[in-house]
Formats: C-alpha cells, structure tokens, sequence
C-alpha cells in the first residue's frame, strides 16, 4: 500500500463483516495499522487456534459476534456507527462444507449478503462498499484460458453457486439502489490465499501444516489441478486500493473485478506441496484419491488485466516467496512469537517490496 493509501484510510469508520475469519483478520489488522476506525461484524471463530484471538483483535477494534443473517442486528450497528466504507467478507468459505449443509451455505452467502446491503442502503454515512465473493464464481468450464470479469457466472458446487448468485445480488443492488445514490460498489473475485494464520479445515496449506508438525505425509486428493495461489496480502491490496477508488469516483469503479497472480503463473497443487516441504526442510507427500469424490474444478486460472490496467495494481510476491512467508509466520507460531506483530511486520516487508 502506498503512503497515499495509507493516509486515505486513517481515520476512516470502516466495517468489516468476517473481521474473526482468515482473510478478515488480516485485513483488519492492516486498517488498524493505517489509523482506521474499524467495527467488525462476525461470529466466533469455528477453529482454534484462530487468527482473531492470537491477534488479540477483539481488543484493537469495536467487535460485534453476531450472524449477518440477523439483519435487524446488523442494522442497528449500522445506525451506531456510521461507517463510510464497508467490507463484507462473512461468508461459509469451503466447497467440501457446502456439499454438507447447502441450506446453510445459500442462507450465509446469498440472504447474508442481501442483509448487509439493506443495512448499506439504509446508511447514508456508507460511500463505498467492497463485497468479497470468489474466483469459484465463474461458470468453470475446465479451459486453459483465464477468466475475465464479464464471463459467465456458473457454479456446479453450492459453495460455487451460491457465490454467483451474491455476484447477482450486488449487481441488482448497484443498479437498482447505489448508482442513483452516488455510492460505489464492487464484487472482488480474488484466487486462493495463503498465509499465516490459517486453521480451515480441508484446505490444502492447513493440512499441509498439520501433516509436517505430526511428522506424517502430507495426503492430497488432487495434485494436477491448477488454482490461481496467491498470498493473502495481494487481493487485500487490491480491496484498499479498490475501495479509495470507489470513494473518489464510484461511477469509475463500481463492478466486478478479478485479483489474481500473473495470466500465465497457475500452479498445480503438487508445485504448492513441494514448495511448502522444500520450505519446511522436510516431510513427503502422497496422492490418496477419495472414496467418495466431490466434484472439484480441475483448472481455474484469473485474468486481472482490469486491475492491472485501471486500479495500478500487480502482484508483488510470486509463489515461492508466498509459501515462503507463510512457512515463517507458521514458524514464529510455534515458537510462542507475538503473531500481531509478526503479522504487522509482514504486512509492512509487503508494502515496502
């Protein structure tokens, strides 16, 4: 983030939907560092350890645990705080989960999201609003081609599914509410995070992690499939800096955006796994197909010449030096370090970069 940025941000009242989650908890943390007000709406974490309470964040932000399916909850938040830019990242996260409980996952992802754009379009203090969906958005049709922002919005999964449909809802609410008013508003479409801090089940880095501290192999059930990995850092980037441009000019930069490596960087689930054991110095890997297979898209790669070319953004940090950071966050963990710190270091070594 630019000085700029950074000065954009301090003082701004910003709520953050998902601040105890993965990805929320590091972009709280980086509001916190700029000077910003920030509320934060969730439910506990699920998992411990979890990123929110190493962090100690309930203590450097106003934090409300409560569901954003009670919008009459979220609406009186709302009323209290007046913030001017929202980040709406509460969600059900996992495409395994999904298949467990689809109700509760359309429930979350979609009505959630109609909750906190009702509580935004009753709040004349919101100016900006940055609605965090995923990549698995896009109708995957197994290509070698990067999917660009106006192709088509599928999904096979319920996880997937549901995350098109809050692509619609945020579409309906833009052009039917937002535009009018003056408030910019964006779906961001990011590809798959790593970094420290994250305890999610069925996911290929925790498993990673869990696998090499018990000293047992490291299973995986589908080593040739191609996601667009990324460190948690870069799409939050994009988020701030995607969000000062809606404050400034929200007719410019209301839509859907993509936030992902480089056109031509997917890796393979087995480059992510030799990677994280060549940082970890040792351990081994073996493919364990499913008994019971769930379907899971082979290939998935992001175009982001948008953000490359209207926003400025790029990412900084290729994959070597994602897994890389995320090994020493894991490292400085087990070694009883302060993890705010440690995060806070990061986040400044990114912006430094």
């Amino acid at each position: 983030m630019t000085e700029s940025l950074k000065e954009f941000f301090r003082g701004k009242k910003v709520l953050v939907t998902g601040h105890t989650g993965f990805k929320g908890g590091w972009l709280t943390m980086w509001l916190v560092e700029c000077g910003s007000h920030v509320v934060g709406y969730a439910l506990n974490p699920e998992i411990e350890p979890s990123l929110f309470r190493l962090c100690r964040l309930q203590e450097k932000v106003i934090s409300y645990i409560d569901d954003i399916q009670h919008i009459g909850k979220l609406k009186e938040i709302f009323v209290e705080h007046r913030p001017e830019i929202v980040f709406h990242l509460a969600a059900q996260p996992l495409v395994r989960l999904s298949y467990r409980d689809p109700v509760e996952t359309f429930s979350t992802n979609v009505m959630g999201t109609v909750n906190v754009l009702e509580a935004c379009r009753e709040t004349l203090s919101v100016k900006a609003i940055v609605n965090i969906t995923s990549d698995k958005c896009y109708e995957n049709r197994e290509w070698e081609w990067s999917y660009r922002e106006n192709d088509l919005l599928g999904g096979y999964d319920p996880y997937s599914s549901s995350k098109a449909c809050a692509e619609i809802v945020t579409s309906a609410y833009r052009e039917s509410f937002f535009r009018s008013k003056g408030v910019g508003i964006a779906s961001v479409r990011a590809g798959n995070v790593i970094g420290g801090g994250d305890w999610a089940r069925h996911r290929l880095v925790p498993d990673c992690l869990k696998a090499l501290e018990e000293k047992k192999k490291i299973l995986i059930r589908n080593p040739s499939s191609v996601r667009p990995w990324q460190h948690v850092l870069e799409p939050l980037r994009g988020y701030l800096m995607l969000a000062a441009s809606l404050y400034k000019e929200p007719e410019k930069y209301s839509g859907p955006w993509n936030f992902g490596p480089e056109i031509y960087s997917g890796i393979s689930v087995r480059e992510i796994v030799e990677n994280i054991i060549n940082e970890w110095k040792e351990g081994d890997w073996e493919h364990i197909p499913s008994e019971r297979v769930l379907h899971e898209a082979g290939m998935l790669k992001l175009d982001s010449t948008k953000a490359f070319t209207l926003l400025g953004w790029r990412p900084k940090w290729n994959i070597q030096t994602a897994v890389g950071k995320t090994i020493e966050w894991h490292k400085k963990y087990l070694s009883g370090a302060n993890m705010y710190e440690i995060c806070c270091n990061q986040i400044r070594e990114y912006i430094e970069n």
